[in-house]
């Protein structure tokens, strides 16, 4: 009975023995994990982006942005653009501005130019070309050339020497070679006159510029040209020319009239030929014995130096001093004083009311600027 006894309290331990055992080797509970939740924080500002400086635009003159001088196509562009080279020169060392010579393709060209940049151009234009430009954009003058102590000019009617042609109504039905349609004396002012005798030629041709007209006479390719006229020199001890004489060289000294020795103009018998007809001399010596002046227009006023409508004023007086003391030196001859140039012999104030009539030719006749570009 004692057996049994401690037999049951020994299996009883063991068993108890068993059990602990088998607790310990039970794997620990998985702790559930606990949410952490972050403070709040401040959000960071954005870094601002530095704002550029704007690149400052070069100052109008200087070589990054030089002035541009603009010259109508009325003579040889290469006569132009020489002669036009020096007149920057001059006002390059006058002032320390840089200057970029231009001889656009046409009055119209020139005009559109000057209207697209209004700060930095000035242009020597003529006085139809003038009006429309102040039209167009605000262009504004500041002088007028002189030649020859006249600060007007005329148009000139060319026919050849041999040519029955008298008057303007005998031009009725004849062919017409003028400069080109922007040019005052030789397209817009004869054009008027014209319309006003009731004129109608059978063919109008652009000839490309004043000595290319006068060469249409000579070589007999139209009936009559149109240019400008400045009157002759005369001989010392000889009455100058006035308004009301005859426009053409004397009768008695016509078959005279040769290139001097300086090859610079036609010279009869003492008096100087300073026309159109002069700027062919080289390739036709005897023009005056071969075309003849058939009449005038009334007084024109004479073309002009304008500046861009946004051109500094500062800058622009600068500028206009220099030329003044340009137009007093030698080299002036040799640039737009040249006769083979724009005949320039000195420089007028001009103000736009000096334009007035120009004007009213042009809206009597329904002239446009696109007329300009026929």
């Amino acid at each position: 009975m004692q057996i049994k006894t401690r037999s049951m309290y020994m299996l009883i331990a063991v068993l108890l023995v068993a059990s602990f055992v088998l607790a310990a080797c039970q794997p620990a509970a998985t702790p559930v994990p606990t949410e952490v939740v972050a403070p709040p924080t401040d959000v960071p500002a954005p870094t601002e982006v530095p704002t550029p400086e704007p690149t400052p635009e070069p100052a109008i003159g200087s070589p990054e942005h030089p002035i541009k001088v603009l010259f109508v196509p009325s003579v040889d562009a290469n006569v132009i653009v020489s002669g036009g080279q020096m007149m920057a020169d001059a006002l390059n060392q006058a002032t320390g501005m840089t200057f970029e010579v231009s001889v656009p393709t046409s009055y119209a060209a020139t005009i559109e130019e000057m209207c697209a940049s209004p700060a930095d151009t000035m242009g020597f234009i003529p006085a139809l070309g003038y009006v429309f430009a102040n039209e167009l954009c605000g262009v504004d003058v500041a002088f007028k050339a002189v030649r020859r102590g006249w600060d007007v000019y005329w148009a000139q009617f060319l026919v050849a020497r041999d040519s029955d042609i008298q008057t303007i109504e005998d031009l009725d039905g004849k062919k017409w070679g003028y400069t080109d349609a922007g040019s005052t004396s030789g397209y817009m002012f004869p054009l008027a006159m014209l319309k006003e005798a009731g004129v109608e030629p059978s063919e109008s041709i652009a000839t490309g510029g004043h000595p290319q007209a006068v060469k249409a006479v000579y070589n007999g390719e139209v009936d009559f040209a149109t240019t400008f006229f400045s009157p002759f020199a005369v001989p010392e001890g000889v009455d100058k020319w006035e308004r009301g004489d005859a426009p053409d060289m004397p009768t008695e000294v016509i078959e005279n009239c040769k290139i001097n020795d300086e090859g610079k103009n036609i010279v009869c018998d003492g008096y100087v030929l300073l026309d159109a007809r002069n700027n062919i001399r080289e390739e036709a010596p005897d023009v005056v014995q071969k075309v003849r002046i058939m009449t005038l227009s009334p007084d024109i006023p004479n073309d002009t130096l304008s500046f861009g409508p946004d051109f500094p004023a500062d800058t622009r007086a600068t500028i206009e001093a220099a030329l003044v003391a340009f137009a007093a030196t030698d080299a002036w001859k040799e640039s737009i004083g040249s006769e083979d140039f724009y005949g320039w012999s000195g420089l007028s104030p001009a103000l736009d009311a000096d334009y007035d009539f120009v004007r009213s030719m042009v809206e009597a006749n329904g002239i446009t600027f696109e007329d300009l570009g026929q």
